[in-house]
C-alpha cells in the first residue's frame, strides 16, 4: 500500500512502486482528467506537477515521487495561475478537440510559477507539450493573457 499526496490530500493506493503515475490517479483514485496520450512521455498529455514542477506521469514510477505532492488538472483553479490560464484559455476559446489541454494547462501553470512574465522564447521553451490541433498561437496568447492578468 502506497501514501501518494494529491491535490493536497493524502491518498492510499494499493498497487506496485513501479506503477507508473498516470494510471494511479486514473485507474485508481479515479482522476481521469490526466490524459494517456503516447505512454512515452513524448506528447505531454500526461502532464501534472510534482513540486509544481511540469512533469509526465506515464512513465513516473509511483516510488519516484518520494513523498513529493501532486497536482491535477482536478485542482488546478484552486492555484491562482491556474485559474488564470483556464479564464483565459475559456475567454480565447484555446482548445479544438480538448485532449491535451489538461496537460497543456499544467506545463503553462508551471511556466508561469517560474516566469511571471514570459517573453515568447521562454513561452516557446517551456511549452514542449503537443497539440494534433494545432493552437499553439492560442496556447501562447492564452498564458499571455494569464500572465498579464497578474
Amino acid at each position: 500500500m502506497a501514501e501518494i499526496t494529491v491535490n493536497g490530500e493524502t491518498r492510499r493506493a494499493d498497487v506496485e512502486g513501479d506503477t507508473p503515475l498516470l494510471w494511479v490517479l486514473r485507474d485508481t483514485l479515479g482522476l481521469v482528467g490526466t490524459k494517456y496520450g503516447c505512454g512515452v512521455a513524448q506528447c505531454g498529455a500526461c502532464t501534472v506537477l510534482v513540486d509544481g514542477v511540469a512533469t509526465r506521469s506515464c512513465q513516473l514510477p509511483l516510488d519516484a515521487l518520494a513523498g513529493r505532492p501532486v497536482t491535477t488538472i482536478e485542482a488546478i483553479e484552486a492555484d491562482p495561475i491556474g485559474a488564470r490560464l483556464v479564464a483565459a484559455w475559456v475567454a480565447l476559446d484555446v482548445p479544438q478537440c480538448g485532449y491535451c489541454q489538461s496537460g497543456q494547462l499544467m506545463a503553462a501553470t508551471a511556466l508561469l510559477k517560474e516566469t511571471p512574465k514570459p517573453d515568447d522564447a521562454a513561452i516557446a521553451a517551456a511549452m514542449t507539450n503537443l497539440c494534433r490541433c494545432g493552437t499553439y498561437n492560442a496556447i501562447a496568447a492564452g498564458i499571455r493573457r494569464a500572465a498579464e492578468a497578474a
